[in-house]
């Protein structure tokens, strides 16, 4: 059920509560006001939901990102290091010390 409909049916319900005697008309009133108070934070809940969702939607998005570019980087370094005869240290004996 949409928000519109809701609206329109406790609006009638509580038309319809208006037609009855008052001893029962009290009781229904309280009943009708606190469904309506019960679907606002329902409302309420369900939005909060969606934002954190939402929060979380662009978060994963973000690190796939971060996780990628690392892949490319690491990737990348690797790369280098394969070219490099010296395997990276730059005193050409293959890592060791010379001494």
């Amino acid at each position: 059920m949409d928000e519109a409909t809701f609206q329109k049916r406790l609006s009638e319900l509580i038309a319809e509560i208006e037609t009855l005697p008052a001893s029962e008309r009290d009781k229904l009133r309280s009943l009708a006001a606190e469904t309506k108070k019960r679907h606002d934070d329902i409302k309420r809940t369900v939005s909060s939901l969606q934002d954190s969702i939402d929060s979380l939607r662009l978060s994963i998005k973000y690190l796939m990102f971060d996780l990628e570019a690392t892949r490319r980087e690491n990737e990348y370094l690797r790369k280098m290091l394969e070219q490099d005869p010296n395997g990276g240290n730059g005193n050409g004996n293959g890592g060791g010390n010379s001494e």
